[in-house]
């Protein structure tokens, strides 16, 4: 990801942060929960909040990028939300929500098949019945506001509607602009009636936009700020009536950002994403019979966390060579029990984490750390144990020791990589 075109380089931008700000993709399914009813004159779609409630949002955004029209690299983002419907008061309910953003790049590593944590983000808002949102300017969650929203009427397969909304990008990264960047838009609805989505028939209706923008005054870091901002995207919804919410979206997109300095930016791609429930997760229980289940495979030097996140399985004992993140013979079979087990809570998502003993430069502490979660994420995706859009990785360098760096037995401890069975 940190590649870059050299034509694009230096004042003219740090853009491929904008790839993090190109998150917008997952947007349409971004915190939605609405329900439609039958009447003799068509169906009412309106939001209809449970205070109490949570549910998960995964969504896939897979673009290519363009620097002054030349192909720069190709990147999956990948999203994970998890909502709770704070409270509810008059059909306008309080919510919040953690949005936790990954990147997988075909610049840095073609073979690849996991996701590498990039950015967290909370925000907190409030939605009226008809889909129209309240939130303080410093949230930069969601990206697309007032989308979807309903007319205040019946609605029949072939009926239109159009709303305002805008979307708000994250620019620190790339132009150093502090606050969220407001981009307005009016967005065009149809439904559509029924529509499948992977075999199953749901009501649907379509969201299209068109972006034609030129943001007056703004200024960013060395001078350069986008001056023109061009493109639109359509999708469709899929909406569960038994549930009364949104069940999926798939669509495609085009984004094009003419800079100060002559040079364009430009993100074509496509997205799709799902609506889950999220049950509460008991953990004390799953620690109880992972620990056991490790006890009767006589498996040592695994130690069982409950945490905030989740429920942490720390191993010590996975060896790689030195200074690599291959792994010596033998540690797969170690790596197969913890995969028997972890298929036994296939309900929940992962995070795998790895850690260093501090020795070396921050920066290649950094990346041993990443390629070795890599190298067992990739190790437990081959394994069927989840699917690659489930697995997110993150290293840690030696930021988070559990033990004394001046000795080699404390150093040996820190060499560790982590598996949290994930609450959200």
């Amino acid at each position: 990801m940190e590649k870059i075109n050299s034509q694009a380089k230096g004042g003219r931008l740090n853009i491929l942060h904008t790839i993090k700000d190109g998150n917008w993709r997952f947007v349409f399914l971004f915190l939605l929960f609405a329900i439609s009813s039958n009447t003799l004159y068509g169906d009412v779609f309106e939001y209809r909040h449970r205070a109490g409630s949570r549910y998960r949002i995964i969504s896939v955004v897979t673009q290519n990028v363009y620097i002054n029209r030349i192909l720069s690299h190709s990147a999956e983002i990948l999203n994970r939300i998890a909502v709770e419907v704070v409270d509810e008061n008059n059909g306008e309910a309080l919510h919040r929500a953690l949005v936790q953003t990954s990147e997988r790049s075909t610049a840095i590593d073609v073979a690849s098949r996991s996701f590498e944590w990039a950015r967290e983000y909370e925000t907190v808002f409030t939605r009226d019945r008809l889909g129209f949102m309240s939130i303080a300017p410093e949230y930069f969650m969601p990206v697309v506001r007032n989308v979807p929203v309903f007319p205040d009427r019946p609605l029949s397969v072939g009926d239109t509607w159009s709303a305002e909304g805008h979307e708000m990008h994250d620019f620190r990264d790339s132009f150093g602009f502090e606050e969220p960047f407001r981009i307005p838009f009016t967005a065009h609805y149809e439904y559509l009636g029924t529509r499948q989505w992977r075999g199953r028939d749901y009501s649907a209706f379509s969201v299209s936009y068109r972006i034609y923008y030129r943001p007056a005054g703004v200024r960013g870091r060395d001078g350069v700020s986008p001056q023109r901002i061009l493109g639109g995207a359509d999708q469709i919804v899929f909406w569960d009536h038994a549930l009364g919410r949104a069940a999926a979206y798939e669509g495609e997109f085009r984004m094009v950002f003419a800079l100060s300095d002559g040079a364009t930016v430009e993100f074509r791609g496509q997205s799709h994403g799902e609506v889950y429930d999220a049950q509460e997760m008991d953990r004390d229980r799953i620690a109880e019979e992972i620990a056991a289940e490790l006890e009767r495979q006589n498996i040592g030097n695994v130690e069982i966390r409950v945490v905030d996140e989740g429920v942490v399985i720390v191993m010590e004992d996975i060896i790689f060579q030195p200074d690599s993140a291959i792994m010596l013979p033998g540690e797969d079979e170690k790596l197969d029990i913890i995969s028997a087990i972890l298929l036994q809570h296939s309900d929940r998502d992962i995070l795998v984490s790895g850690h260093t003993a501090l020795a070396g430069t921050p920066e290649a502490r950094m990346q041993l750390s990443v390629e070795r979660a890599r190298t067992v994420a990739d190790f437990l995706i081959s394994r069927n144990v989840r699917s690659e859009e489930r697995v997110v990785i993150r290293g840690y360098g030696a930021q988070r020791p559990v033990a004394d760096n001046f000795t080699e037995e404390g150093m040996r401890r820190n060499r560790r990589v982590e598996i949290t069975i994930l609450e959200n």
